[in-house]
């Protein structure tokens, strides 16, 4: 598939919004659905202020999938469509924000297994265990540096 790695236009919030609340509601069913549902106009809000980088079908410009930044580091999330899932779209945009940045780092919750195993192959590391205190869910601190040696 060929896509395009680029800023978010105010014409993809909807895309994005919907790919987060999907892909919430997916990867979390350990988190209650009301907890997404609930928080979803304030993300939408959130999105539309951030700084996200998309991936979008070259063709057709349709969103595929989104990373969105906290700071200069910090990874709010990335989400990528489930019709695209496995197609390499989550790792060129993590490709993009490795170019970039010299060091980042995110939150996954400990049961997110898939989440967990994509960004531990992308050279991540567990460097913190806590608890997500909106959800009582475990999660784990991971930071990516680059030229950082695997472990």
């Amino acid at each position: 598939m060929d896509w395009e790695i680029r800023a978010m236009r105010a014409a993809d919030l909807e895309a994005v919004s919907r790919i987060w609340l999907e892909g919430n509601l997916q990867a979390h069913g350990f988190v209650a659905e009301a907890y997404w549902r609930g928080a979803f106009g304030a993300v939408r809000e959130a999105l539309a202020q951030a700084a996200v980088t998309v991936a979008a079908d070259a063709r057709t410009g349709v969103v595929l999938g989104f990373v969105g930044m906290e700071g200069e580091t910090a990874v709010a999330g990335l989400f990528v469509d489930a019709a695209a899932r496995g197609q390499g779209v989550g790792k060129a945009l993590l490709d993009a924000l490795k170019a970039a940045k010299p060091r980042l780092s995110l939150q996954v919750y400990a049961r997110n297994a898939r989440a967990l195993r994509f960004y531990l192959r992308e050279g991540f590391e567990i460097r913190a265990e806590g608890v997500d205190p909106e959800t009582g869910e475990a999660d784990l601190t991971l930071v990516w540096e680059r030229g950082a040696a695997p472990a």
